[in-house]
């Protein structure tokens, strides 16, 4: 894995080496990140450029990583996997970008209040197929996480309907990988 674009093209991101089977880690693809990528570039969305990235259900994190190096100002990763923080340290510490960054051991089903800034861009990679990407998005919502019209990444082994509170704008299918871009919605 290595980031796709942006000021830190090419750099490799920390391997899973032989991983954690109880850890269920399965990091988005570099095609399909670059594909997501190019999307949100040549589509109708809003600049990468400055936004709050709340990246949840993290993983390794590349898809926050990848957005810090096209131009993010800030990045929050959530996972409460043990495997999955000492990556996303190993990858803070690899990109030198720890003054934009923060990590939370936390359940994304369960965020809690936030007590900053609200988020821009939401990746959202739970595990497949066990309904925990709408849990999270509601707990965001009652937690006070996303900004007025944030945008949402939602990665699944199918097709989603967006939640209460939210449009979808695009969805696409790479391989057995469906990206849906939802919005959030005024209510």
């Amino acid at each position: 894995m290595r980031i796709i674009g942006g000021k830190y093209k090419g750099t490799a991101l920390a391997s899973l080496g032989k991983g954690d089977a109880s850890a269920h880690l399965r990091p988005t693809s570099d095609r399909v990140r670059e594909s997501l990528f190019n999307l949100l570039a040549h589509g109708d969305y809003p600049s990468i450029e400055g936004t709050r990235v709340l990246d949840l259900f993290a993983g390794t994190g590349a898809l926050g990583f990848e957005a810090l190096s096209r131009g993010a100002a800030r990045a929050l990763f959530v996972d409460d996997g043990a495997k999955s923080r000492a990556l996303v340290r190993q990858n803070i510490d690899t990109l030198r970008v720890i003054g934009q960054t923060k990590l939370y051991r936390r359940d994304a089903t369960k965020m809690g209040e936030n007590r900053g800034d609200p988020y821009d861009l939401v990746f959202l990679d739970p595990p497949y197929g066990k309904g925990l990407g709408e849990k999270a998005l509601m707990s965001c919502m009652a937690g006070g996480w996303l900004a007025d019209n944030a945008l949402v990444i939602w990665e699944e082994n199918s097709a989603v309907t967006p939640p209460k509170g939210f449009a979808m704008l695009d969805q696409r299918k790479y391989g057995d990988t469906v990206i849906s871009v939802l919005q959030r919605v005024a209510g």
